[in-house]
């Protein structure tokens, strides 16, 4: 029952990370808090560091590929700064549109801050267009990457439970 119930929890976790919220980070809370609820050992400190260092790795994947796509597709650092901060932005403002709203946010505000920060920088509408686009591209990357590596960490803590 005790495991079913984790993995209840780290099956909300991996809805979580689509939307920009960190449910890598609710994983890893799930895996600590795990054996002093349940009186057991089991996943072990050497899980719960290992999760927690991909869950840091997944975080900043998620901040700066939306920055490296906008450079890889000729924008600025004005244009990468712009991804990082129209990417928070957005993903915390969101948009009004129930469940899905911080994931549109997001796309949008990466979108929006690699376009205004190429913009200012003197580049005409095309170049932005493209430097934005590529930078939406880094966040979609971003997410699905985040996304890979929130699987592996729950495989990997219901493993360790299963097999304890």
């Amino acid at each position: 029952m005790n495991a079913l119930l984790l993995g209840g929890v780290l099956f909300v976790g991996l809805l979580l990370i689509p939307f920009g919220l960190p449910g890598t980070f609710v994983m890893v809370a799930a895996a600590a808090g795990y054996g002093p609820l349940t009186h057991t050992n089991s996943p072990g400190w050497i899980t719960v560091a290992g999760v927690a260092v991909l869950a840091v790795v997944a975080e900043i994947f998620e901040w700066t590929l939306g920055a490296k796509y906008a450079r890889k597709y000729g924008g600025s650092r004005r244009a990468s700064w712009g991804a990082v901060i129209g990417g928070v932005v957005g993903a915390f403002a969101g948009v009004p549109v129930p469940i899905v709203g911080s994931l549109i946010g997001a796309f949008v505000g990466s979108f929006a801050g690699a376009f205004i920060g190429e913009l200012t920088r003197g580049a005409g509408g095309t170049t932005a267009t493209r430097v934005a686009t590529g930078a939406l591209l880094g966040r979609v990357v971003a997410i699905a990457m985040k996304s890979a590596i929130g699987l592996f960490i729950a495989v990997w803590i219901l493993t360790a439970v299963l097999l304890h």
